[in-house]
């Protein structure tokens, strides 16, 4: 029985390659594979997907107004259909994914990101955790030695950046995977720095009356 897979990590543990590596893994057997992403993800070119360790496969794009099904008839039958970036697809193209794991019993293996920068989820990836049938994380480290969760957005210093577009694409330059421990800490000791209160002490300054007017 066909399923739908969200298997989802940290930005650098790999997603991509395992995208490319089950690909692989399925042809080997001599099955058709439709690799698709969307539209959104530009950074290797707009029909490619590459992964850190240089392997790499050319995929059909999909757009934010196109149908995903329509998109498959086209496209002709194949044996498992493998998304790349997938939180950047929409709500409802998710639900096309559902539609076709259920209606032509083909299995759907989703790779992409959870959550922004700012731990948020993306639309597509919540639509994914509500739908899949089976959630798996594929995990990496920070720099301490911690499982890293956040998708930190670093600037040309290292700062970590709080404001912004929840998408920007961007590489090891623009994002760094950090355990949230970390992220906070980086947050308040860059706060402290700057003078501005963490929000951790503007909501104690409220709580106790003391906030100034």
């Amino acid at each position: 029985m066909a399923k739908l897979y969200f298997k989802y990590g940290a930005m650098g543990s790999s997603k991509s390659a395992q995208a490319l590596i089950t690909k692989f893994n399925y042809e080997e057997l001599g099955m058709t594979v439709w690799l698709i992403k969307p539209s959104t993800d530009t950074r290797d070119g707009a029909d490619l997907i590459r992964s850190r360790i240089g392997l790499e496969a050319h995929a059909e794009v999909i757009t934010p107004e196109q149908s995903i099904l329509e998109a498959y008839r086209t496209a002709g039958r194949h044996d498992v259909i493998i998304t790349d970036e997938a939180q950047f697809f929409t709500p409802e193209q998710i639900d096309e994914l559902r539609t076709l794991v259920d209606e032509e019993d083909l299995p759907v293996l989703c790779f992409g990101l959870r959550t922004d920068f700012l731990t948020h989820f993306f639309p597509g990836a919540q639509r994914l955790m509500e739908l899949a049938d089976s959630i798996t994380e594929i995990k990496t480290v920070c720099a301490c030695g911690r499982k890293a969760t956040v998708n930190a957005r670093i600037d040309a210093r290292g700062r970590v950046i709080t404001e912004g577009a929840q998408v920007f694409l961007g590489g090891n330059d623009s994002y760094m995977a950090m355990c949230h421990q970390c992220w906070k800490k980086k947050i308040r000791e860059q706060n402290e720095a700057a003078g501005t209160p963490s929000m951790q002490t503007e909501q104690s300054r409220r709580k106790n009356g003391t906030e100034r007017t």
